[in-house]
């Protein structure tokens, strides 16, 4: 048997009709960038996620840049963030001039761990970005005092955590602003790139439609140096297809987490943890093995599809050497970045292939 880490042929064969029938008719429309169907997929997603506003960009990167800048960072500053993450939460932050300043993980959960966030607080501080990692969110109402009592902004970092919660709210908004990323593989994809913007303050939402369609309130009239990080319309049209299928596929990836923390019996191996008071959307399962290449080999040789995230640590990313973060300075993130391996989770998953990827990793 053959299982691949994400199958998106599966998925497009499930909504072909409904995907294929709202993209024709997107080519059809001839509006192609920030068409209807961008601003239907702003209000169907803000909806979704019982928030106020929402602007859609070209990318997840783009929409953690732009929320950046509209809470005013730049030249000078610094955000707090974590090391464990993709590199876009960090270099999006180096776009605007400031400068990334780490925190280390908790060892459980994979998350910022904020009993550090204070030490690494100075005058230079302006925002923390918090990233919910895998599907979980971080410690929110924690954060969030801390932001208060400091007088700084809070930007979420919500890409790989659609649909999930904390204490009963959504992932991106629980702070001054969150982004998400629409990239293929995330738990909501397009048929290409996307991202989006999220929040409950007008001025921020203004900020960001500003900014990402050249600050030009009459064309050809621009009033900042801004950016083209419109959302693709066809991006949007698909978005539209898929968003309605988000809590049915949540469901399925949790079903599926689920099988692997109840049946998973292999002392060498410790696997994702849900927090109390937290919906986990399982964008991705890990599994800690301090073996890890051992493990993937012998995954890989048994056919299974596995993935590393994040093997590199950004602080010690050539980009960020300059910095002078040293191996050793964030012991928990860099055990993890050398133990965790990602296995098969994807709604679309057969029961025999769990069954299978269980059993396998068992007899490791």
């Amino acid at each position: 048997m053959k299982v691949p880490y994400f199958d998106l042929k599966r998925q497009y064969k499930h909504i072909k009709p409904q995907l294929e029938s709202r993209v024709i008719k997107t080519l059809r429309s001839t509006q192609y960038s920030l068409g209807k169907e961008v601003e239907v997929f702003e209000n169907n997603f803000s909806s979704f996620l019982d928030a106020k506003y929402c602007t859609g960009v070209n990318t997840g990167t783009s929409a953690l840049h732009l929320a950046l800048l509209a809470l005013g960072i730049g030249q000078g500053d610094e955000v707090i963030t974590v090391s464990m993450t993709f590199i876009a939460t960090v270099m999006s932050i180096s776009y605007t001039g400031a400068t990334p300043v780490f925190v280390d993980i908790d060892n459980k959960t994979q998350l910022i761990n904020y009993k550090g966030i204070i030490d690494k607080i100075s005058s230079k501080t302006k925002a923390i970005v918090v990233v919910h990692l895998y599907g979980q969110c971080a410690e929110m109402n924690e954060i969030n005092k801390i932001a208060k009592k400091y007088k700084l902004s809070v930007i979420e970092d919500s890409s790989q955590a659609h649909g999930a919660k904390y204490h009963n709210r959504y992932a991106g908004t629980m702070s001054d602003i969150g982004t998400f990323s629409f990239y293929p593989g995330k738990n909501l994809g397009a048929t290409g790139e996307g991202g989006a913007i999220i929040t409950n303050n007008k001025k921020l939402d203004q900020k960001v439609k500003e900014l990402r369609n050249w600050s030009q309130p009459k064309r050809y009239f621009h009033n900042d140096i801004s950016y083209n990080y419109r959302m693709d319309t066809i991006q949007a049209a698909s978005l539209n297809v898929k968003l309605k299928y988000l809590k049915e596929w949540t469901l399925k990836r949790r079903s599926i987490a689920s099988e692997y923390q109840c049946r998973l019996k292999n002392g060498k191996l410790d696997f994702s943890y849900e927090k109390p008071n937290n919906f986990h959307v399982y964008h991705i399962f890990s599994l800690f093995c301090e073996n890890r290449l051992s493990l993937q080999k012998y995954l890989n040789k048994n056919n299974i599809g596995t993935n590393f995230h994040y093997p590199v640590p950004a602080h010690l990313q050539k980009p960020y050497i300059n910095l002078g973060y040293k191996k050793g300075d964030f012991p928990v993130t860099e055990t993890i970045a050398n133990s965790q391996i990602s296995i098969p989770i994807f709604p679309e998953m057969k029961k025999n292939e769990i069954d299978y990827v269980i059993k396998i990793i068992n007899n490791f």
